[in-house]
């Protein structure tokens, strides 16, 4: 059978990491990236991780290509620390493994548990790409919402990547403002602008999108809650996008 590496980089996740490495802890190869956590998340990546490296904090794409550096195997999973993987999966991943396949890579549909709730309707799916070959693959250098970069084929998975994403608000909005800033910085390094209308019409647009369109309104409060924090995600992204335009003039 063919080996796998899996990768995850940790800032702070004592509370997820646990049941995430758990969850492959049948993987011949598992390597922690933490970006210097102050909490307990290198004490629990110890007892599962193979390897365990520190790295300054350098944005989400760079941390991950120095995570997929250091992996040994033919395969790569690249999880985040709030992500588990499902028996079905398992069983699915086990299979490409042992088989003889020419896939190069394989999006794998992430099912979001949203304020204690699984939500079907304005979020899934939501098809990611995470196991790949090794010398097929590489992240780009974005700050934040990476891009793995395939070279070859592909082809989706039918188990499920479990994502505990954002248990509470007050998680929610503490990840929120962190994600914005790192956005409207690489924005703005872009030289994008943060328009009057990015700021008025994205926000609606992405609220119709998830409450309408995807049908977010059939997962009740939740999920109007899903798609107003979403919306205002964005607002908040642009407004602080043109405010770093506004101080740089």
């Amino acid at each position: 059978m063919t080996k796998l590496s899996v990768v995850v980089i940790t800032l702070n996740e004592e509370t997820n990491l646990a049941r995430c490495l758990e969850s492959v802890c049948w993987a011949d190869e598992i390597i922690v990236v933490d970006t210097f956590s102050t909490d307990k998340t290198k004490e629990i990546a110890k007892k599962y991780a193979q390897k365990l490296y520190d790295l300054q904090w350098p944005g989400f794409g760079p941390a991950k290509q120095f995570a997929l550096e250091k992996a040994t195997c033919e395969w790569v999973l690249s999880l985040d620390a709030d992500e588990v993987v499902s028996e079905p999966l398992h069983r699915e991943i086990n299979q490409i493994l042992a088989s003889q396949t020419e896939i190069d890579g394989y999006y794998i549909c992430r099912h979001s548990n949203f304020l204690g709730k699984w939500i079907k309707y304005g979020w899934y799916p939501d098809y990611v790409l995470r196991l790949f070959r090794k010398d097929k693959g590489r992240f780009d250098n974005s700050l934040v919402h990476e891009e793995l970069i395939l070279k070859g084929t592909s082809a989706r998975l039918k188990g499920a990547l479990l994502h505990y994403t954002d248990p509470d608000l007050e998680r929610y909005l503490t990840k929120m403002n962190r994600y914005t800033s790192l956005s409207a910085q690489a924005l703005f390094q872009r030289g994008q602008r943060g328009r009057i209308s990015d700021i008025c019409l994205r926000p609606v647009a992405l609220f119709l999108k998830i409450y309408f369109l995807k049908l977010g309104f059939l997962e009740g409060v939740h999920g109007l809650l899903l798609a107003l924090f979403s919306s205002f995600h964005v607002l908040t992204k642009y407004a602080k996008l043109w405010h770093l335009n506004w101080q740089n003039k």
